[in-house]
Formats: C-alpha cells, structure tokens, sequence
C-alpha cells in the first residue's frame, strides 16, 4: 500500500517538508537540551552550598581533596558562574535556531502556498473568499510560526526535565523518587486527553476566523459602495456577528485549555508533599544528607512545576495543528491541468480567435452559452455587449481557459487553445473591462505588470500609445504617483489602462455603449447567444436589443443634464 502525502499525519508531513532544515533542527534541538541541562544545575549547587555550611569539612567536596570551608564556596561561585554563562549563550542559540526555523518554514509555505493558489482552476476562487485564503496564507502561518518559536523548545524542555531529573532522583533517594514521579501519568493522561478535546474546537476557531476576515476583506474593498448605500450601520453589526461568533468559538476552547494548569497544579502538589515529608522524615532519620533533601525539594519543582506550561504548550500545538490542515488542504487541491505546448510568440497584427458551436454552464442544467459562433479577425477591435449575465464576460473566460466548455472548441490562429501553455497563451491576449483593476503601486509599475523588466523609455512608450501620457505627467510625481488599490486615487476616466494599442486583436466587455461606439465589431448577446453583430452605426440603424441600450444610455445621460441645468437655472 502506497502512502501519499496527504495520507499523512499534518505535524509527519511538515517534517518532511522541511527535511532539509534536519541538521539545523538538531542543533536547535541539542541546544534547548543543553540549555535546560544547566538550567537544572543551580539547585544542585545549592545542595552543594548547604552541605558545605552544614558539613563544613566532611562535606562531599572535602571528599574531593578542597579541605577548607571558604575554598569549597569559592568552588561552587565559580562553578555557578560557568553553569549561569552556558545556560545563558545556549538560550541565546537554542532561540536564535528556533525562531529562524519557524521564520524559514513559514516563509515556504507562504510562497508555495500562494503559488499552487495560483494555478487552482477558477471555480476554487468562486466558491471561496479572498478574506478566507488570505486567513490561510496568513493567521494560519502566523499560529505554526507561534508553535515553532517557543512550543517546540518547550516540549523538548519538559522532556529534558523529567529524564534528567528522574535520573538523579532514583540514583540519590529511590523511595522518594517513586512518589514525586506518581503526578506524572496522571499529567501526561491529561495532557493528551484535553489534545483531543481542543483541535476540533481549534479548527472551528479558525473557520470563525476566516468567516471575519472574508466580511472584513470585501467590506474595505466595498467601502465606496457602501458608503453610497448609506449601509455603515447594518456592515458594522455583520462584522459585530461575525466576530461574536469567533469570539464564542475562542471561549469554548479557552473553557478546556484554561482547565488544564490547574488540574496539572493539583497532580504537582502531589509530588511535591510526599518529596517534602517523605524525603524530611528520611533526612530526620538520617537516610539522607541535609544537602540531598535540599537538592530534591528544588528539584521536585524544577520537575513537576515546568509540566503546568503543558497546557499552554498543547493550546499552541493544537492551534498550529488545525492551520497546518487547513493549509495543506490548500496543497493538496488539483491544479488546473496544462497540457498545452504550443508557446510561439503570435504575429505582432495580432491573432484570429475563432469561437465554434461552444456551449458552457457553471451548473449543471442552466446553460450561460449556448452554441455560439464568432469568428474576430486578425487586428480588430470587437466588443461584446448586452444586458447582465447574458454571458459577454464567461466568454472571455473560456478563451482565457478559466474554464473548459462542455461543448465546441476556441482556436487562435487555427490552433485549439487547449493546445497552448497556459503561459504562452494568458499573456498574448488583450481584454479591455469595466472593472480595470490597479494594484497598489506606482503607476510605472502598472503599466509594466505584464513585463516587470520593462524600463522607463518602454513604459512611457506604451502610455503614449495609449493616449495617457499627458495625464501621468500632470500627477504630482509623475509616473512614481502611487494610485492606491483598484486605482481608488484615480478617477474612472483617468485610469492609464483604459485602452489597448492600435493594430492588435483587442476584446473589449463593455456596459457603457459610449466606450466602444468606435469599435470595428460590435457582438449583442442576450441570454447566451449573439443576436447582433455589425458597427455602432448600422446596430443602432438595426434598432434591435443594442439600440434600446444605447437609447436607455444616453436618455438617462440627457434627463441628467437637462435636471442640472434646471438646477443651476
């Protein structure tokens, strides 16, 4: 039976993903270990100090050869000098290690995160928020990060504890370690009975979480919109469930991890009385070295007291545990295939696109397109119109293979686009929308995001062809203005990407009939199917579907002038 890497345990597949980071995982890991080791030394020191108070010259280090009472001291200043410099410089490297671990893991599945995100077909992206894949690629990261940084050390830590500490106890006093080591199975119960109770509650928190930043996300992206609708108070209060319900979700898991420390305190004291009364009628009888007893009451809380930090330890394992399902869950989707190979760069007149008898629909049953047939010659300028869903924008989708229709075929140059790389095929195609988004940015670097190489002479070059190179220099810094998210710091008619250069096949998706009157094709569709083609003058000779558009357009265009000047008169 074959194992793949989505059979495996979460925390199993993390480790071999980063396989290759093991040897800065054992040094990370050796200096936690050495880091508690002389963490531990003090209360032996300290045993060593009182039995030289006590003992004076028949102490353990008079048995060494260090007769003289101020010399044994001296020896153990000096020997808690060293302990303190090493525990210090292998904290110091343990955290170094640690938390660079967690930063380069983190940074991986960032990157190889985003990059599957983006060659996932575009249904995923329809059925999904950008608010909750941004909730994956980022608060999810964030709690592994968190888990790396200190839950890792901490579990390495407890576990140093125990052995050394257990070592020394049943190699000085026996009988006492038996019963300060009774709370340790009740704790470790515990500890994996409350893990079982937190990560499904965990990973509710983190849908809640993801439900809030996909409101949050669209309601900054909206808030133009809904600030025209007068809508603040009624967004605020989705927000205000929206975050409730991830506060509920908190408080259900909090209930159980709050629960842990002390049910883990109670099991400590345990330990700690029967060390502290067993081993002191046993040093009262002289079954044990006042120095001993003193090094096993330090002890018996260096041992049990770290296993309250379990809860905590747990409470980050377990929210680190439910991110690293969600976001190998995003690993794991299929890709949009990309068989193609065809990759030659087209003719600089452009391409022939030629759409056959297609047919497409998102669900089944209710078809968007309905055997359509158009054919764009080389160099020409069409544009498709008609009323909302009719299907001028899914159609752009299919030449752009978004999606794959379930009947007909798309050729570019006589080629079937299922035959070009996706690559070759996406940046060889000109669409003008609407709805032109600009990242946040300058505006150079808008206008080369399709060829981040491009220098200045070319960036300029292409905003003379588009007509926009008088505007961009009358912003206050020229090409280096910086236009802000979906270009909110430019008007609709200033965006520098409202047109494509001249003698290019150049599609254009269109509401406003005013930008496209001068295209060399104009496609009407309506329901699926084109029921107009020709220029804006014979459509609107044609009086059909496009004339009543045109009509509603510029009739609203005039009452609104003609009000405004009823206005200023």
């Amino acid at each position: 039976m074959t194992t793949t890497a989505g059979d495996l345990h979460p925390l199993k597949r993390l480790l071999r993903y980063a396989s290759d980071l093991k040897r800065r995982v054992w040094l990370a890991s050796l200096f936690s270990i050495l880091n508690k080791v002389f963490d531990l030394a003090p209360p032996v020191l300290i045993g060593m100090a009182v039995e030289v108070v006590v003992k004076k010259e028949d102490s353990f280090l008079a048995d060494w050869g260090i007769v003289d009472v101020f010399h044994q001291l001296l020896l153990v200043a000096f020997l808690t000098v060293v302990i303190w410099s090493l525990e210090s410089l292998f904290e110091y490297a343990f955290a170094v290690y640690w938390r660079n671990i967690a930063q380069d893991i983190q940074h991986r599945l960032r990157v190889d995160g985003y990059s599957r995100l983006q060659k996932l077909p575009q249904t995923f992206f329809e059925d999904r928020s950008s608010g909750e894949l941004l909730a994956i690629l980022n608060d999810d990261l964030n709690q592994l990060e968190r888990f790396l940084d200190g839950g890792a050390n901490s579990l390495l830590q407890v576990a140093t504890t125990v052995v050394c500490v257990g070592a020394g106890f049943f190699i000085a006093a026996p009988k006492v370690a038996i019963w300060a080591f009774v709370p340790i199975p009740l704790i470790l119960y515990f500890s994996f009975a409350f893990q079982k109770k937190l990560l499904p509650r965990y990973r509710q928190v983190r849908e809640k979480n993801a439900d809030m930043s996909s409101r949050l996300n669209g309601n900054i992206q909206g808030i133009s919109t809904i600030r025209s609708y007068t809508a603040e108070s009624y967004e605020a209060k989705q927000v205000e469930k929206l975050s409730l319900r991830y506060s509920l979700a908190n408080s259900q898991a909090i209930k159980y991890s709050s629960a842990f420390a002390p049910l883990i305190r109670m099991a400590v004291v345990i330990g700690f009385l029967a060390t502290l009364l067993y081993g002191g009628w046993m040093a009262t009888h002289d079954q044990l070295s006042v120095g001993t007893y003193s090094v096993l009451v330090f002890m018996t809380q260096r041992l049990l007291w770290p296993l309250t930090s379990l809860g905590q330890t747990f409470d980050l394992y377990q929210r680190a545990l439910s991110s690293i399902y969600r976001i190998f869950e995003l690993m794991d989707r299929p890709v949009q295939p990309d068989q193609g190979r065809v990759g030659h760069r087209l003719d600089r007149e452009g391409a022939e696109i030629e759409f056959s008898k297609i047919r497409f629909e998102y669900v089944d049953g209710f078809p968007i397109i309905k055997d359509l047939d158009v054919k764009i010659n080389k160099g020409q300028t069409v544009a498709f119109v008609g009323p909302t869903g009719c299907g001028k924008s899914t159609l752009v989708k299919l030449l752009l293979r978004f999606y794959q229709p379930q009947g007909g075929h798309i050729q570019l140059d006589g080629q079937g686009v299922e035959q070009w790389s996706l690559g070759a095929l996406r940046s060889q195609i000109g669409l003008v929308s609407q709805d032109i988004y600009l990242f946040h940015g300058t505006v150079a670097e808008n206008i080369a995001y399709g060829d981040p190489k491009a220098g200045k002479d070319k960036i300029i070059e292409a905003a003379k062809v588009a007509e926009a190179h008088e505007f961009i220099s009358s912003l206050p810094d020229g090409y280096n203005t910086i236009v802000g998210e979906r270009g909110q710091k430019l008007s609709g008619g200033q965006r520098p990407i409202d047109r494509l250069t001249k003698h290019r096949t150049t599609i254009i998706i269109a509401h406003r009939l005013s930008t496209i009157r001068h295209a060399d094709r104009i496609f009407v569709m309506d329901r699926g199917e084109v029921i107009q083609s020709g220029t804006h003058d014979e459509l609107l000779a044609g009086r059909g579907l496009y004339a009543q558009l045109w009509n509603v357009q510029t009739g609203l265009r005039e009452t609104a002038q003609a009000n405004e000047a009823e206005i200023r008169s």
